[in-house]
C-alpha cells in the first residue's frame, strides 16, 4: 500500500524534540481519504517509521510506547465535516510526566449523557489521543500524563 510523508515533532521519553516526518496509508478501510496520523499511532503494531529531518536517508522505527506525543501541523489532518458537526469541543490542559504541558481542545464524539472531559479520556483504550490548537495536533500517549485539567 503506497505511504504518504506528514511533517511532525517527535517527543521521546528520553526527551529532545526531534523533526521529521512520519508515513501515513494513502486510504484505510475505516474512513474516507488517507490514514489519519492517530489512526496509525493507535494501530496495535508497537512501532513506526520516522524520518528525521537532518539525517539524510536514515529512517527509525520508533516505539510507540516511549513516544510521549506526536505533534503534526493542523493543516495535513483532514477532518470529516459530518462528524465533526455531530460532535462536541472541550478545553484541556494535559500534563506529562516530563512536567511539560500541552493545551487545546479535544473533540469528543460521545453520546450527551456521557461527553465530560473525563469520560472522552476514559472512553476508550487506544494508547493516543488528539489536543488540537489552531496550528498544530498534537497525539498524547495516555501512558505519559500526569494529569488533565478541564479548562472550561
Amino acid at each position: 500500500m503506497p505511504r504518504v510523508a506528514v511533517p511532525a515533532t517527535l517527543l521521546l521519553t528520553a526527551g529532545g524534540r526531534r523533526e521529521g516526518e512520519i508515513y501515513v496509508m494513502e486510504r484505510v478501510p475505516q474512513h474516507a481519504g488517507p490514514e489519519t496520523p492517530l489512526d496509525m499511532l493507535n494501530r496495535a503494531e508497537g512501532f513506526f517509521p520516522f524520518r528525521p529531518k537532518n539525517d539524510g536517508a536514515a529512517i527509525l522505527l520508533v516505539t510507540k510506547a516511549r513516544t510521549v506525543t506526536l505533534t503534526i501541523p493542523r493543516t495535513t489532518a483532514s477532518e470529516d465535516p459530518a462528524r465533526m458537526s455531530a460532535a462536541r469541543t472541550g478545553r484541556l490542559e494535559v500534563t506529562l510526566a516530563d512536567g511539560s504541558h500541552v493545551s487545546g481542545w479535544v473533540t469528543i464524539e460521545l453520546p450527551e449523557h456521557h461527553s465530560r472531559l473525563l469520560d472522552y479520556l476514559n472512553a476508550t483504550g487506544e494508547p493516543f489521543f488528539a489536543v488540537s490548537t489552531a496550528d498544530e495536533i498534537h497525539l498524547v500517549n495516555r501512558a505519559h500524563v500526569l494529569f488533565a485539567r478541564p479548562e472550561d
